[in-house]
């Protein structure tokens, strides 16, 4: 199979998100929220039908580990009560796209993050999505404050409820900023780039998964810098007394191949090794134009791991499906799950 575990529901009705601006309004004038939106099931296949189901199978994608939009998260635009009902609205929309497109699709959640507030605030959605929705995994936003840094590093005991949570379930969390209210920041230009690589360098420093040896992250966007730096990083951690990375950090931390070009593919296969890259495209999401020098989508990144030549078929497995399976465990049980269906159904 061909596993993209980072797509967002970057096309969903035009409802949903208008719904939540004047959530946000009605917040900020001391008003009452209105009611949650009605969106009929017709309205969400021909979002996923004419658009991402289209381009994944253009691409030969099998299928997408599918979230609420990124920059749609909006952490720093709400109170913890607020962004409860937004995430669950999220949430609720991604279980109805997998209950359309079951064979497509599979659930990964929003969490009801906000500035100041314990994520342990989050446990109950983060439960409700795994235990009820079957969701497997979650986005967590390292800066809850959408750009200004404001909160503690992700090795701090802060996070460790939810982390907790996180081990209890056996789901991973996929490292998410949202958008950024900071304008030194572009959001996919800077802000999500800074937020890779400096909660990379947040688990250098300390020493989380000591505490929590069965945690896994997924750090997306090929890992931001940190490919292209990892010589200045296994010399910082050296520096600093810190095991060996590939002992400190890689039986927890994963990246995925959301790089846009060739090059930069064949940076991250070189230099993380294969049984830490998921793949992965973002799709529909940050980059969406055509590259005028190959004449392909920049974020036809399956094009970009058939291209490497000099990597083994066993580690394109790795990278297409294998690694998926491990980093999400709950992904094998849905899969069969669905094997089990189509017996029956045939």
């Amino acid at each position: 199979m061909i596993i993209d575990c980072h797509g967002h529901y970057t096309t969903s009705p035009p409802e949903h998100e208008a719904w939540r601006t004047r959530q946000i309004e009605a917040l900020a004038n001391g008003t009452t929220v209105p009611p949650r939106p009605s969106i009929s099931d017709e309205q969400i296949s021909e979002t996923i039908r004419n658009a991402q189901l289209r381009v994944q199978r253009e691409r030969g994608i099998d299928l997408t580990i599918f979230s609420p939009r990124a920059a749609g998260m909006g952490h720093h635009l709400g109170d913890a009560n607020a962004n409860a009902l937004w995430s669950a609205e999220c949430n609720d929309l991604i279980h109805r796209v997998v209950s359309l497109f079951p064979q497509d699709f599979i659930g990964v959640c929003q969490l009801p993050q906000a500035p100041g507030v314990n994520p342990a605030n989050c446990i109950p959605e983060l439960r409700r999505c795994v235990e009820e929705l079957g969701f497997i995994g979650c986005n967590l936003n390292p800066d809850p404050s959408g750009g200004h840094w404001s909160g503690p590093p992700m090795t701090d005991r802060h996070w460790y409820p939810l982390y907790e949570a996180l081990v209890d379930l056996d789901v991973p969390a996929m490292i998410h900023v949202s958008s950024s209210c900071n304008p030194n920041f572009h959001a996919t230009g800077a802000h999500y780039i800074n937020g890779d690589t400096s909660v990379f360098m947040q688990l250098l420093t300390g020493n989380l998964f000591a505490d929590f040896p069965t945690l896994k992250f997924i750090i997306p966007h090929g890992g931001g810098a940190v490919p292209y730096h990892w010589g200045r990083y296994r010399g910082l951690a050296q520096d600093m007394k810190q095991p060996l990375l590939s002992e400190h950090l890689l039986n927890n931390v994963f990246f995925d191949t959301c790089v846009y070009h060739q090059p930069g593919a064949e940076l991250l296969a070189r230099v993380i090794p294969a049984k830490n890259i998921l793949f992965a495209s973002e799709t529909i999401g940050a980059v969406q134009g055509i590259d005028p020098e190959t004449g392909h989508h920049f974020d036809d990144t399956r094009r970009y791991i058939d291209g490497i030549a000099w990597l083994a078929t066993e580690d394109k497995q790795r990278i297409f499906e294998d690694n998926a399976r491990a980093v999400y465990p709950r992904l094998g049980a849905r899969l069969e799950q669905q094997l089990s269906m189509q017996g029956v159904a045939s």
